[in-house]
């Protein structure tokens, strides 16, 4: 029996392959190359007339409006930079609703009269872009004759040089709107839900005496996970290479059951990976400060300093995109997806939330006797405020086919949306529950019982891992978001339900003040109004316990499962007043993003179901088909010399294989039957019957990996895949 060696010859070329060094110069300087190919501040400074450097500074610090007479000058010094870095194009980068980085490469270069050519680049051409607005997903808002869409130039996003081994290219951050104006992108609502929140933030600010306080704005720190695997073995899996994730794979001997891969010794290859990707960040600026080994194997993890929002949206993009192209490089391929293998963690990208500005500084700093920050303590309330009321929209910021295979499972946190405060805060909101705060928890010291070791101070309060939204000392962790999405999404949700609650408590305060009250009681009444009010939301034990799944149903907290079940938060008549009173979305724009939820849905698992139908239909069966074939042949040649034979192994191939054909038949009917329905209909029939009836194929498929010969199995295996690297 002829044998199939794709496989083996993977392996083979893996274990030969020698990763290319990592080279650098051994006389940088640590630090030397940061933002090296950034259109920064200080190279604007340097290169812009004093006149321009300010209004343009006035607009990125103090978010005042763009001066447009200032467009020209800055175009003529980002060109003249960009072609000393080699630049050849321009692109205005944005960022459509695909989840995905777009952008369009224009040539600097204009022919001339006498038959040369001349580099140019004006003001309304860094202003304003056209691509074509109904080729990518919309939801309605365009249908595919009406074309015209438009970027904008986000100066607040700064412009870098993309360096490519072919030339490169000058990068210009930009929204996305339609020809009527609506967002198409992820920056736009960014920037509204931002300056929402800002103008709400500052009433708060003013009440506890802080004259014309500057804008308040969000920080984003984004802990990105992520999985490497061979590129030998990444083209042999039809499922990684079309769906970013393994639609088969029995579960191998070991696993992460050890915990020997979290934070272990990061192997060579993977260093020089490391290494060679933080360079290229450093270079454009983004602040990538931790690296480690992540619990699953294979699996790894990234964290940036906090940054604004919106340049910490951009530079997420631009980290996967870099990522992606670094890997390649060294022979391997980076997963996103939020569950690549099955019965490992999945990846997320964990978003850590706080709002400030250069004037008050960190406005969730509880300080060492949080009871007496009053002022943090209304922002902190504010959170709770707004998680409780609008928990809905904090599921749906999270929510798609790939990341439904991790939320509530391994270390991701569970669906329901709850936040953890700690032992001291959730002692200070208690006490204020019950009429006023007089006390905080203090550190403690940690006695090792070692001399030589120093003492360790002992924080007031445990972090709690199982929380989709934690308080960690200074900033609220939102744990939910998958490792493949935006981190914008997230932040929109949160700055508007922050700017809503933030009316709330000013507005409250405001009135109590007008009445005559003391602003400390007024302080204090409204703490516990909103204490009283929406506490149900704090829950600081463990969220993965069944336990929980009852209590929080018995809170009012809403366990919305699946995407299919959190679309429908995004058009409830409080969602589409929210987002209209603040301007960050219209109505039109919540339906389109809707619509686009449910069509991506719908997409993803029908690429995965026919993927799964026909590797399982021309690879798997197959296999084991000849499997089946050589053991039966076996049988019937021992039989025929009259010895006797054990069946025992062809009747548990045929088993797994008869239900193979039969989940391949259920399989392909399920398929048809999803063109029977249209919309969330269609959605919830995926859900309901298309994946059971991938589940099954898989499950025998799993089985039949088990049994069938090792030189006839042609998938790579996990074992394979999340160990040899």
């Amino acid at each position: 029996m002829t044998s199939n060696p794709a496989r083996l010859q993977a392996i083979a070329a893996v274990q030969a392959c020698t990763p290319p060094p990592f080279t650098f110069d051994p006389g940088e300087e640590p630090g030397e190359i940061f933002g090296e190919n950034v259109f920064s501040l200080t190279v604007m400074q340097k290169r812009l007339p004093k006149s321009v450097y300010r209004s343009v500074l006035t607009t990125i610090e103090k978010s005042a409006p763009l001066d447009p007479a200032v467009a020209d000058a800055v175009a003529s010094a980002m060109k003249d930079w960009a072609l000393e870095k080699g630049a050849t194009h321009y692109a205005h980068v944005f960022y459509p609703l695909t989840g995905l980085t777009a952008e369009k490469h224009d040539s600097f270069l204009d022919p001339v009269g006498d038959g040369t050519a001349l580099a140019s680049f004006s003001g309304k051409t860094l202003v304003q872009g056209e691509p074509d607005a109904s080729s990518f997903p919309n939801g309605g808002l365009r249908n595919t004759f009406e074309a015209r869409g438009y970027t904008g130039w986000d100066v607040m996003s700064p412009a870098y040089v993309l360096e490519n081994p072919n030339g490169n290219t000058l990068c210009i951050p930009t929204i996305f709107i339609s020809m009527t104006g609506e967002a198409l992108d992820h920056k736009t609502p960014v920037l509204r839900s931002q300056q929402a929140m800002s103008a709400q933030a500052k009433r708060v600010l003013s009440l506890f005496g802080h004259e014309e306080p500057e804008n308040v704005v969000a920080f984003c720190g984004p802990e990105q996970e992520y999985f490497l695997v061979d590129s030998h073995f990444f083209h042999a899996r039809p499922d990684l290479l079309n769906a970013g994730r393994t639609l088969f794979g029995a579960k191998p001997p070991k696993g992460q059951e050890f915990d020997d891969h979290y934070f272990g010794a990061i192997p060579e290859r993977v260093l020089g990976f490391m290494m060679d990707t933080e360079r290229e960040l450093f270079k454009l600026g983004i602040p990538a400060k931790t690296r480690h080994n992540e619990v699953a194997p294979g699996q790894f993890e990234v964290a940036p300093m906090f940054e604004r929002a919106n340049e910490a949206s951009d530079h997420q993009q631009l980290t996967m995109t870099t990522f992606r192209a670094v890997a390649k490089k060294h022979g391997m391929e980076c997963l996103f997806h939020e569950k690549p293998f099955a019965g490992v963690n999945g990846s997320g990208k964990h978003v850590n939330f706080s709002i400030g500005n250069s004037e008050q500084g960190n406005l969730l700093l509880p300080g060492d006797t949080p009871h007496e920050n009053a002022q943090f303590l209304v922002f902190c309330a504010a959170v709770i405020r707004a998680v409780h009321l609008y928990g809905g929209l904090l599921r749906v910021s999270v929510a798609s086919a790939s990341n439904d295979h991790r939320l509530g499972a391994n270390e991701a946190p569970p669906a329901i949306i709850s936040i953890f405060l700690g032992d001291q805060l959730a002692d200070v909101f208690d006490q204020i529950a019950k009429g006023g705060a007089t006390r905080s928890k203090e550190k403690g010291t940690l006695m090792i019982g070692v001399d030589t070791l120093p003492d360790l101070s002992k924080d007031p309060g445990d972090r709690n891992r199982t929380s989709p939204f934690a308080f960690t000392g200074n900033r609220f962790e939102f744990r939910a978001p998958g490792s493949l999405q935006t981190v914008a999404g997230p932040m929109v949700i949160l700055n508007t339900i922050m700017a809503e609650a933030l009316d709330h408590c000013a507005t409250v305060l405001e009135a109590a003040v007008a009445d005559g009250t003391d602003f400390d009681e007024a302080v204090q009444q409204l703490l516990t109004s909103i204490i009283s009010d929406h506490g149900a939301v704090i829950f600081n034990g463990n969220g993965y316990s069944e336990e929980w799944q009852v209590e929080a149903e018995q809170r009012g907290l809403k366990n919305l499962r699946t995407t299919v079940d959190a679309l429908p938060e995004l058009v409830t008549p409080e969602a589409l007043e929210l987002f209209e009173k603040y301007g960050v979305f219209n109505e039109r724009e919540m339906h389109s993003r809707y619509e686009v939820g449910i069509e991506q849905y719908v997409m993803t698992v029908g690429v995965e179901a026919n993927l799964t139908l026909e590797i399982g239909s021309t690879t798997v069966l197959p296999a084991a088909i000849r499997y089946q074939t050589e053991l039966a042949s076996n049988v019937a040649t021992l039989k025929a010399a009259g010895v006797e034979a054990d069946t025992s192994t062809l009747e548990a191939v045929t088993t797994p294989l008869t239900a193979l054909r039969a989940g391949l038949a259920a399989l392909s009917s399920a398929i048809e039957g999803a063109h029977e329905h249209e919309g969330i209909e269609e959605a919830a029939y995926c859900r309901d019957t298309v994946l059971p009836a991938m589940a099954a194929v898989r499950e025998a498929a799993d089985e039949l990996e088990g049994l069938v010969a090792d030189d006839l199995w042609p998938l790579p295996t996990y074992q394979e895949m999340l160990y040899i690297l």
